[in-house]
C-alpha cells in the first residue's frame, strides 16, 4: 500500500490498529494522522518492537482492508 492509499484508508486503519495495539491512545493515533513513519515511531516507542516487525504487522493489517 503506497502512502496515498495509506492516508486514504486511515479511518479504517484506526479501528484495526486499536485491536492490534490496544495500548495506543486515540491521541497517539490521531497524532500520526495516517503518516506511516510517525505511526511506526509511536508504536516502537510504546511497545519496543523493531521497525521491521511493526512494518510487517502494519502490512498485514493494510492487506485486510483491500
Amino acid at each position: 500500500m503506497n502512502e496515498n492509499q495509506w492516508e486514504g484508508k486511515w479511518d479504517q486503519m484506526k479501528g484495526k490498529l486499536r485491536q492490534a495495539y490496544g495500548d495506543l491512545s486515540d491521541d497517539e493515533l490521531e497524532g500520526a494522522k495516517g503518516d506511516r513513519e510517525e505511526l511506526v515511531g509511536r508504536i516502537k516507542e510504546k511497545y519496543g518492537d523493531t521497525k521491521e516487525s511493526i512494518d510487517q504487522k502494519l502490512d498485514e493489517i493494510a492487506s485486510k482492508l483491500n
